[in-house]
């Protein structure tokens, strides 16, 4: 596998990961129980973005004197094309966490523990997948063609399916802990098991809060199938891969919290992540026959996301506006 990291960056790369992550569970009162602000999760989404951005300047310098300027550029924005795209797209990891926490009631104040341990669970998840994925294509460069036909209809199904509600009361996972899980019928604080007395026995439950978890756990291994093929398109360079995506998991809790009261909003970003599939799995197809050059790449994917946000926000001002007057 080609790459352009060595073991020090490799080393550097993850004490950093080890850092952001002590910060995010300890510094920013991960193992409180408390309500995340949407000021105080803006502040820190500021904050893993600036990061990141650093890290992406951080590369360009060091492989602007090692490698020099052509490769110092190619490879800081296949970095900051591969973040975007993951930044993008983990936004269906937020609207279907929403989705989650409101169908189970759980408060806002308990959800920081649920996403804790699917940010690690993610990290662990898309860390393995990516090398595995890395080394299948360098042994079979045609799996770069299924990837494409993969997200290509993944997009159009995307598209089609965008407004439709799906039906959790009959989702088998659910109905399949439910049948052979003892399941406690309200919450307990922040614990995922409790013990009941159950005719003078010990009887082990649990909670609603650990089906949340699973559930949780489930739709990143479902998304990472999406994803990950999708960075694929734009460098097969592990380092720049597995970086851009951490980075964009990373940032992901506090970018759930500050988007929490306000996903309504973005009525229309469905639409945009499916055409960015679209656009992502037409470019593999392609790869061989006109390779779409990385800053292209970059600006049709910024265009994309951009573009659905405003007329969502546009949209979104005029039902405002309609219903303001409908009461007046």
């Amino acid at each position: 596998m080609e790459t352009i990291g060595t073991w020090w960056m490799w080393a550097g790369f993850f004490a950093i990961v080890l850092v952001m992550l002590a910060v995010d569970l300890f510094a920013t009162g991960g193992g409180k129980s408390h309500r995340v602000s949407f000021r105080e999760a803006a502040g820190w989404s500021a904050i893993w973005v600036g990061i990141s951005l650093g890290f992406a300047a951080a590369l360009w310098f060091y492989l602007d004197g090692a490698m020099g300027r052509e490769v110092a550029n190619a490879k800081a924005l296949e970095f900051l094309t591969g973040y975007l795209i993951e930044k993008s797209l983990a936004v269906d990891n937020v609207f279907v966490w929403l989705m989650l926490f409101s169908y189970f009631a759980i408060p806002l104040e308990l959800q920081k523990r649920v996403l804790i341990y699917g940010v690690l669970g993610a990290i662990v998840l898309r860390t393995v997948m990516i090398f595995a994925g890395v080394w299948l294509i360098s042994q079979f460069h045609w799996l770069l063609y299924v990837f494409g036909a993969f997200l290509l209809i993944t997009g159009i199904k995307m598209w089609w399916f965008a407004d439709a509600e799906p039906d959790l009361a009959n989702n088998p996972v659910i109905r399949w802990m439910r049948r052979h899980l003892k399941v406690s019928d309200t919450l307990h604080g922040e614990h995922f098991f409790v013990t009941r007395d159950t005719a003078g026995k010990a009887v082990r439950y649990v909670t609603p809060l650990f089906l949340v978890l699973v559930l949780v756990e489930l739709s990143d291994v479902i998304f990472a199938v999406d994803s990950i093929p999708a960075i694929f398109a734009i460098t097969t360079d592990p380092f720049i891969v597995l970086t851009s995506n951490l980075f964009a998991i990373l940032g992901l809790r506090a970018m759930y919290f500050m988007l929490a009261g306000m996903a309504d909003r973005f009525s229309l970003l469905k639409y945009g992540l499916a055409l960015v599939l679209v656009f992502i799995g037409t470019k593999m197809l392609l790869i061989d026959v006109y390779p779409i050059p990385v800053p292209f790449s970059l600006g049709v994917v910024a265009v994309i996301i951009a573009t659905s946000i405003v007329l969502s926000l546009r949209r979104d001002a005029r039902q405002r506006a309609g219903e303001a007057v409908r009461q007046n």
